[in-house]
């Protein structure tokens, strides 16, 4: 099975390169922008192999077969991952469909076997992960922060968490504009599992 390990990758100040009108009509430049990438955009056709150097990693799309050849041969050459869009062949890696809110993201990938299942189990997972997810995983992030200190044992925290976090009241205690008494509701189990 292709790509069948995923990872989610640190892209704060690497340079990722975008190549051609397909990949920048997907909107490939901004998620990487969204992911923390420095983004350069080359034309389809107008780039060449140096434009790749210094690149963390670069996305592109090409309707020449050739050209998407030389596209991943000049990547891997320079160490660069790279993804030519529906040449799994060309590709290092596989670009998930995507639901960001906040800090969580969630991605959906299928192996590069179908885009189109992906897209739709994303839009299903947009509409049952509405923003305040955003909100519910910085609290959380906020208040583990806070009591980290309170459980030296990572099995210990592990538990606690387990035992202090019901991820539907998270969100409908958010929804509701309480996100205060959801740090005062997680503050105090997690504390009472210190004792």
């Amino acid at each position: 099975m292709p790509f069948a390990y995923p990872v989610l990758l640190e892209l704060a100040g690497r340079r990722a390169v975008v190549i051609g009108r397909r990949a920048l009509a997907e909107g490939k430049d901004e998620a990487l922008r969204q992911g923390g990438a420095e983004v350069r955009v080359l034309a389809e056709g107008a780039w060449r192999p140096g434009d790749l150097d210094g690149a963390f990693l670069c996305v592109a799309s090409a309707e020449d077969p050739t050209e998407r050849d030389a596209i991943a041969t000049a990547a891997r050459e320079r160490g660069v991952l790279v993804n030519v869009m529906d040449d799994v062949p060309n590709c290092d890696f596989a670009a998930p469909a995507l639901v960001r809110r906040g800090d969580l993201v969630i991605a959906v990938g299928t192996g590069g076997r179908s885009p189109a299942t992906a897209r739709a189990i994303r839009e299903e997972l947009e509409a049952r992960f509405g923003p305040e997810w955003g909100e519910v995983v910085a609290v959380v992030g906020e208040i583990r922060s806070e009591t980290w200190a309170a459980f030296p044992d990572p099995v210990a925290r592990a538990t606690a968490w387990r035992r202090a976090l019901d991820p539907e009241e998270a969100a409908a205690l958010v929804r509701a504009g309480r996100g205060d008494e959801l740090r005062r509701r997680l503050r105090g189990r997690l504390l009472e599992s210190a004792e």
